[in-house]
């Protein structure tokens, strides 16, 4: 009786782990099986690497990317600027649609498998906008990008240095001879890469000096066009004089952001930073932004320059985005997504999406502050008719890189209007100064845009 007994027992519990191993793979086959069925070794779906079914689109309907025939969009200037968002023709651009969403770009269902018609999967993108702000870069290398915050929608997302696609074989054949026209050319520049941001970090400065402070007005600073500190002198481009902290960030003065980042302290600009979300990666459609750095120095001139955004700090292109549209949201926004929609061949759904929120740890009090001096950067030193009507808040910067090379230039913001939530960013490598370089990127785009609308 004690075996069978044993025996009983011994049955029932390998029933109940077969049954829970059952339930489990039923629960990864309904869940994963879109994944597993976009394996590149699916000969159905794949053909020498290169997924041959689905198609990618722009947000208004254009084609940029065709599987089964391997074509992209008819026009060149389209195909290039929209190259790092599409992908290339051998994979070598991990953070590309056709790698990214192969799996919505599949027919596939849980009861019939896969289809020999694949999916539409529409991006958030507007082709032409990309294109336009190809055209607006002139050949030079950065990375331009503008998103909804309201929405997450990445309305346009150019990296440079580019390529056609159809060009694909002969640039892989450069790269691998060294050709320094492409270096870094597989890097989506607004996704997988930091830079130094120059003067665009005195935002962090500013948002912690105006916690610290019970108005911009009880900080004052004259300004002579240099700063002596422990170990080395902070410069400006020229002498601004007595100024509160509003003059100080519309003057974008050296002096004064220095001489607050040793007011501060290291510890407390970096807090800022990290709740800025400016040292964590973004997480879009699955993959990772890179990440920024900051130093908090104890040595008084490189923590000087740190509150200026030199020294060692690196911000990324996305993260900086992200962080405009939070300001914009006065605490929240939404995470950046590229995937707007999955259409099936029946015109039908073919995946159910959401776009996450993101938020920085700054108050709305310290964020509308932040708007307030932005806007007032636009009205009067940048200039607002290059904007039109547009209400443009934004902050340039002018990176320091090294010796015997021109800075990176910035131009970041938002449009501070229900009609049009809108955040940018502009980065020209080496292009000089930012709010003449990167600046006029940006109002060219922003004003297609917003035509368009």
């Amino acid at each position: 009786m004690k075996r069978l007994r044993g025996r009983t027992w011994f049955v029932l519990l390998f029933t109940l782990l077969l049954l829970a191993g059952t339930l489990v793979l039923v629960w990864q086959y309904f869940t994963q099986g879109r994944e597993w069925a976009s394996f590149s070794a699916n000969s159905h779906l794949f053909t020498k690497g290169r997924i041959a079914t689905g198609a990618i689109t722009d947000r208004n309907g254009v084609l940029l990317y065709d599987g089964p025939s391997g074509d992209y969009a008819e026009d060149k200037t389209t195909r290039t600027a929209t190259l790092h968002a599409v992908g290339d023709q051998y994979g070598n651009i991990a953070t590309g649609a056709k790698l990214l969403f192969k799996q919505y770009m599949a027919a596939y269902n849980p009861v019939t498998g896969t289809g020999s018609e694949g999916n539409t999967v529409a991006l958030t993108i507007d082709a032409e906008l990309n294109a336009a702000a190809l055209r607006a870069l002139d050949g030079r290398n950065g990375t331009v990008a503008v998103y909804n915050y309201n929405t997450g929608e990445i309305l346009c997302m150019v990296s440079a240095p580019t390529f056609d696609p159809y060009d694909s074989q002969q640039v892989l054949e450069a790269v691998n001879a060294g050709d320094t026209r492409y270096n870094g050319v597989y890097l989506n520049h607004f996704f997988s890469a930091a830079f130094t941001p120059g003067s665009t970090f005195k935002l962090v400065t500013t948002a912690a000096a105006l916690d610290k402070l019970n108005s911009a007005a009880d900080f004052s600073f004259t300004c002579t066009g240099s700063l002596e500190l422990e170990g080395g002198t902070i410069t400006c481009p020229s002498v601004h004089g007595a100024q509160d902290l509003s003059d100080a960030l519309a003057n974008s003065c050296n002096c004064a952001f220095a001489q607050l980042a040793v007011e501060l302290g290291g510890e407390t600009l970096l807090r800022y930073t990290k709740d800025a979300g400016l040292l964590d990666s973004v997480e879009m459609n699955g993959i990772f932004s890179a990440k920024g750095s900051f130093t908090p120095s104890s040595n008084p001139s490189e923590l000087g320059w740190s509150g200026v955004g030199q020294y060692t700090n690196l911000v990324n292109p996305c993260s900086e985005l992200v962080f405009l549209g939070c300001i914009a949201g006065e605490g929240s926004a939404k995470t950046p997504t590229l995937l707007k929609s999955v259409t099936t061949s029946l015109g039908l759904p073919g995946a159910f999406l959401s776009t996450g929120d993101s938020s920085i740890a700054y108050k709305p009090s310290t964020c509308r502050m932040l708007k307030q001096m932005m806007r007032r950067n636009v009205t009067d030193h940048y200039g607002q008719e290059q904007f039109g009507t547009l209400p443009v808040c934004a902050k340039s910067g002018t990176a320091e890189v090294g010796p015997d090379v021109s800075p990176h230039a910035w131009f970041v913001g938002f449009v501070d209007d229900p009609a049009h939530p809108y955040a940018f960013v502009v980065l020209v490598e080496n292009g000089g100064w930012g709010s003449s370089v990167a600046g006029s990127v940006a109002a060219e785009v922003l004003t297609q845009l917003c035509r368009e609308d």
